[in-house]
């Protein structure tokens, strides 16, 4: 396929975010060097991946092979196969990675509710007529079958997007909480690498317009403010001996005792229960023998 056959859609270019320009160089370089070695990946006259390599190819006039991924139904099977490609891609920061595994946890969400929903519909639709008497409805198999292809991975846990990211269950929390409240300012600050998801995670927690506030300070400014947060956290936990009374503190030590009284009592239970379910056994046995 020539280049002025190739679709460049705007909405894939930009569905993962760009090469950095040292990255750009270098592969820029590379494929200088070398050629593209990489086939493009088409969907008909679509490019699905390698939308730098066939920029650069263009820029320079080389040429380059491509290969068509006949298994895509729609856009959003493309954009699973991009989520896939990238989230197994060591170039990829973890903030990207967490990134792409709650979009495709989205996609997923989605697609089983869609599922559901044809299922729910070809059952009431069977119910107006003389109901199947076997394993499988044929309309609710019918209905599954015209439904796009759900993953088998639901990614419906915190972990299980762990384990997708190849991050811990905390980052992926830090990142969910980046999404969902932190200003572009301060996103921007983390995919440039200057801020570290910790602390992104914890100026996220400030009102949007003292994220922008701070960040206009640059990345000084938004470490800074993170270590306030942080601060401003323990404090409470400091101060609270401090602001109990007297009555209260004489009395954290004789509910603890009594606590404790309590499990020893437990135990002393579960410690006779267990001397006569030995007991028990010993004389079975000596009986048998």
């Amino acid at each position: 396929m020539s280049p002025e056959d190739i679709v460049v859609l705007p909405e894939l270019k930009a569905y993962i975010d760009p090469l950095t320009p040292d990255e750009y160089e270098s592969l820029e370089r590379s494929i200088l060097d070398e050629g593209c070695r990489d086939a493009l990946v088409l969907w008909g006259n679509i490019l699905v991946d390698g939308h730098n390599r066939f920029g650069i190819c263009q820029k320079h006039g080389l040429p380059f092979k491509t290969i068509q991924n006949e298994r895509f139904q729609n856009m959003e099977d493309i954009h699973l196969w991009m989520i896939d490609q990238h989230l197994g891609r060591r170039s990829v920061s973890d903030y990207q990675r967490g990134v792409l595994a709650l979009r495709k946890r989205e996609i997923i969400a989605e697609r089983r509710a869609q599922a559901a929903a044809a299922v729910q519909a070809a059952k009431a639709e069977c119910s107006a007529e003389a109901p199947w008497d076997g394993d499988t409805d044929p309309a609710v198999a019918q209905a599954l079958a015209c439904s796009p292809k759900v993953p088998d991975e639901a990614l419906d846990t915190r972990e299980a997007l762990a384990r997708a990211a190849r991050l811990s269950a905390g980052q992926v929390k830090m990142i969910e909480t980046i999404q969902q409240k932190a200003a572009p300012e301060v996103v921007a600050a983390v995919k440039a690498g200057e801020l570290s998801l910790n602390a992104a995670a914890v100026v996220a927690t400030l009102p949007v317009e003292e994220q922008q506030a701070v960040a206009a300070e640059g990345a000084d400014g938004l470490k800074q403010a993170a270590k306030r947060v942080r601060e401003a956290k323990k404090k409470p936990k400091a101060d609270k001996p401090a602001a109990a009374d007297e009555g209260s503190l004489d009395a954290a030590p004789l509910a603890s005792a009594e606590t404790l009284q309590a499990r020893v009592t437990e135990l002393e239970a579960e410690n006779e229960r267990l001397r006569l379910q030995v007991k028990t056994l010993q004389e079975l046995l000596a009986e048998q023998a």
